[in-house]
């Protein structure tokens, strides 16, 4: 009898310095993919309908609560990026990859990804298991490359945190989903039109 041979994985760290641009957008669209089909299967076997869980709410409060929670923490993470040492905050070069020469169309489309695919998961379907605080330690766990520095992993929980408390007093997951998406598109483009860059 033959015996087969099966090829080994080796898994490794890899640096900012050794992605490139394709690398990291095939990871970025891969693992929310993943955090979609999670989602949707968590969700699934917590015996919810997925369509009530995206359905769009009678009236635009939601908004009110999206833009308003997205104004805060962008203020907040201006006198953050004033008043905290740039090293603290470096996520490793990621973000700059990302976004520095990407369309502003493609920033947009992956603003809306990233946060359709991870709200989906993170308030529709594990903060309603476990509810926000502990939901906002997995969403901060999950957000690794800010773990070398307590600073940005603490904003990471906080953020997370109103995101949940949006989601409960507007009681739909389009208000985080609006707040995720204007935080991640102004963020990008401002990396993106930086000057000096």
């Amino acid at each position: 009898m033959k015996k087969w041979k099966f090829p080994k994985f080796k898994i490794q760290k890899a640096e900012p310095q050794q992605l490139t641009e394709r690398l990291l957008l095939i990871n970025l669209y891969f693992t929310q993919g993943l955090t979609l089909i999670v989602g949707v299967v968590w969700i699934l076997l917590q015996k919810r309908n997925l369509l009530d869980v995206l359905a769009l709410p009678d009236n635009l409060h939601f908004i009110w609560w999206g833009i308003g929670l997205a104004g805060a923490m962008l203020v907040m993470d201006l006198i953050l990026s004033y008043v905290i040492p740039q090293e603290s905050m470096d996520d490793g070069g990621i973000n700059e990859m990302l976004f520095k020469n990407r369309p502003v169309w493609h920033i947009v489309c992956i603003a809306a990804v990233v946060a359709i695919c991870e709200e989906l998961l993170f308030r529709g379907a594990i903060q309603h298991a476990i509810g926000p605080y502990w939901t906002s330690i997995l969403f901060a766990v999950i957000h690794i490359r800010y773990l070398r520095h307590w600073i940005p992993t603490g904003w990471v929980f906080v953020s997370s945190y109103g995101l949940g408390w949006i989601y409960l007093q507007s009681g739909t997951l389009w208000a985080p989903i609006l707040c995720h998406f204007i935080i991640d598109l102004v963020s990008g483009l401002a990396i993106r039109f930086r000057r000096g860059s």
